[in-house]
């Protein structure tokens, strides 16, 4: 498995259980908590990275760019998450109405 494939899946993992389970219990409702433990939850992300390729010269290719492991984390996280916080945010807004 190439160390990008490896930073997708840790990414994905993380935000499917934090959007499918810790944010509906902890943080419901409240978008500021939601977007407190977001905060978090990149920064678990970018701990465990920073774990393995922390003073690496391992570079990263992102749409023809290549990163270090900070960059790469950081964007392919917020990549990933885009799609997943509207759709929450969408859920939320809707649950408000009814």
């Amino acid at each position: 498995m190439s160390a990008e494939l490896s930073i997708i899946l840790l990414n994905s993992v993380i935000i499917v259980m934090a959007y499918a389970w810790v944010y509906p219990k902890i943080a419901g409702k409240n978008i500021n908590k939601v977007a407190l433990f977001d905060c978090v939850a990149s920064g678990l992300a970018l701990i465990i990275v920073a774990n393995k390729y922390w003073n690496t010269s391992a570079s990263f290719d992102f749409l023809m760019l290549e990163l270090n492991w900070f960059w790469f984390t950081l964007i392919s996280y917020s990549v990933i998450e885009i799609p997943v916080v509207l759709w929450y945010f969408r859920e939320l807004l809707g649950r408000r109405k009814d």
